[in-house]
């Protein structure tokens, strides 16, 4: 979801641009520490804040972009996440 938003907001080409690279990597430095790991609720329902609030506000931006198209960049990942 950050590619697709580093490529259509800050048009990158090639990858992410520094500020989406710290961003993903928080992301997933975060992710790889949850206490709830494969049981991860949706962000909206958890009731651990992974972000402060500056990267949580970057995430909703990233995510309030990202979340529609995703039907038509990634329908797999897409559906799989509504089915959760």
């Amino acid at each position: 979801m950050i590619l697709l938003y580093c490529k259509k907001v800050h048009k990158t080409v090639d990858g992410l641009c520094s500020e989406c690279e710290a961003l993903q990597s928080c992301a997933h430095a975060r992710l790889t520490k949850c206490p709830h790991e494969e049981n991860k609720p949706k962000c909206a329902k958890c009731q651990i804040h992974c972000y402060a609030l500056a990267q949580r506000a970057r995430i909703q931006a990233v995510m309030r972009y990202s979340g529609p198209r995703m039907l038509l960049h990634r329908p797999d990942l897409a559906v799989q996440y509504l089915l959760d």
